[in-house]
């Protein structure tokens, strides 16, 4: 296996990892990801890399998000794996940080996901043990995810345990929050629909009001997020009785 075949399938792995699964020193590893780095093929991120590549994702808008806060979302989808066990039923949204949870779930079997993401459905579908749902209804190539009033009728139908969502932002006092109002709703409906709801928010998105709130704080049954939080935030959950686990880069 190459050094790009392995960070195809394992994208959380470090460099002591890397090196170990392929039987090559550290210093190897670091000079080859260097020199992919200087041929544009990869990015450099704290303990490791991401692959940089144009043909992995069906438009750009969702490969900028893919690139952005790259270990935050690692380290979070890496944590919070830990909830999901064999033949679970879950739900996950079209977000990157929920790209990368379904990336983390590769030695999962038999799960039953329902997503709007085409991007997530298409990585879960590669396990042909899972039973993958896309829910139908309105295109929006910008988010690669699917939305409307035919995707909220089906999930109105659903009972799903545990749903896995991120968000644009968050605040106190308007929970999570979105840019793009069918989002939002459907997001909402997903919630009505779910039994434990769990909220991968990496640090950047603290603070930050967009346009339609879908979940209040008291819905959330654990907010995971990286070590970027402030101390701040961290108090200001603390107070609020959020409960959320800090996942280390």
């Amino acid at each position: 296996m190459s050094l790009l075949d392995l960070l195809r399938t394992q994208p959380d792995l470090r460099v002591p990892e890397i090196a170990r699964t392929l039987g090559v020193s550290e210093g190897t590893v670091r000079n080859d990801l260097d020199a992919l780095e200087e041929e544009g093929r990869l990015r450099r991120v704290h303990g490791g890399a991401v692959i940089n590549s144009q043909d992995q994702f069906q438009n750009n808008s969702f490969l900028r998000r893919y690139e952005q806060n790259v270990a935050a979302k690692i380290a979070i989808a890496k944590e919070a794996i830990s909830l999901v066990e064999n033949g679970d039923s879950i739900l996950l949204d079209a977000s990157s940080t929920g790209y990368y949870f379904a990336r983390m779930l590769s030695e999962r079997q038999n799960l039953r996901v329902v997503t709007n993401g085409f991007e997530v459905a298409r990585e879960l579908a590669q396990n042909p043990s899972n039973n993958v749902i896309l829910i139908g209804g309105v295109v929006n190539n910008n988010s690669s995810s699917v939305s409307g009033l035919l995707s909220e009728r089906i999930i109105e139908d659903l009972h799903i345990k545990k749903a896995f969502l991120s968000c644009s932002g968050f605040s106190l006092e308007r929970g999570m929050t979105e840019i793009h109002l069918d989002e939002a709703q459907l997001k909402r409906k997903i919630i009505d629909s779910t039994e434990l709801l769990f909220a991968l928010v990496d640090s950047s998105k603290f603070g930050v009001e967009d346009m339609t709130s879908f979940a209040r704080r008291d819905r959330i049954s654990t907010l995971y997020t990286d070590s970027g939080i402030t101390n701040d935030w961290v108090e200001k959950l603390t107070q609020s009785n959020i409960p959320f686990k800090i996942c280390n880069k």
